[in-house]
């Protein structure tokens, strides 16, 4: 009898060991996983401006504030423009910055605007356009008003919304626009960076539906003051976490400077 219980602790001791190898194992890989996706590390400036690094690759995305804002930061090699308004374009921070080796990266409305920027290329890409720079990709995405008092705001066919394509994760910056067609058919999105302030672009309550449908990992509430304030981003998260509680929710500063 003691030789049989000897056996079987011995057995369930090795079966342990094994799951708990088996575990770790899994755990190793997830990790790894979750670093590769974590390469690119993504800040937030203000509204809808943010900076992408990744590698010695550094993207400034809608830069505004003036050279200050971007104090502490390499000089980018590329800038992405997506539309002409100000809050977009701002032609007194492209001319704060060193920009003699930085490619600008733009809409066709956009570049036409750009011409005295002393900048070391203007590259355009225009809805629906793919392109291969250096060690990523980027497409470019209508952005545009659906609302018949908004069609003044934001034509079809201006501006970008941008999915960058950086080491298999898949980012998407959604520019000024609704819950357009074109955002409701993305596929593959880890992290989407998506809209919402009245009047210029859509509802929270729009927002959510479309992010619902397309379905991405993460998703960034941006872009969200209005000219009643900021939207209600908690609301955004309420919408999202009932609809689907898979889809992660992340609340960054977007507005540090206000009180």
């Amino acid at each position: 009898m003691k030789t049989i219980l000897t056996f079987l602790v011995i057995s369930a001791s090795i079966f342990s060991c094994k799951k708990a190898e088996e575990q770790k194992n899994n755990n190793l890989i997830s990790e790894k996983t979750e670093v590769k996706i974590s390469d690119t590390k993504i800040t937030p400036i203000s509204h809808a401006t943010a900076v992408l690094e990744f590698g010695e690759t550094v993207i400034y995305i809608d830069p505004t504030g003036g050279a200050k804002a971007f104090e502490g930061f390499k000089t980018p090699n590329y800038i992405f423009i997506t539309d002409i308004h100000g809050d977009h374009m701002n032609k007194k921070t492209l001319n704060e910055l060193d920009l003699a080796n930085t490619t600008i990266v733009t809409p066709d409305a956009v570049a036409k605007q750009l011409q005295a920027i002393n900048a070391k290329e203007i590259i355009v890409i225009n809805n629906g356009e793919s392109k291969t720079i250096n060690n990523f990709s980027v497409e470019a995405i209508p952005m545009y008003n659906l609302r018949e008092e908004a069609l003044k705001f934001h034509s079809k066919g201006r501006g970008n919304g941008y999915v960058f394509t950086i080491d298999n994760e898949r980012i998407y910056f959604s520019g000024d626009t609704e819950d357009i067609p074109e955002m409701r058919k993305l596929k593959n999105i880890d992290k989407a960076f998506v809209c919402m302030n009245l009047p210029y672009t859509m509802t929270v309550e729009s927002a959510a539906s479309a992010v619902l449908e397309f379905k991405p990992k993460q998703v960034y509430p941006y872009h969200y003051r209005g000219t009643n304030g900021l939207s209600d981003v908690s609301k955004f998260k309420e919408l999202i976490n009932n609809g689907n509680n898979e889809i992660e929710v992340v609340q960054l500063n977007w507005y540090p400077n206000r009180k």
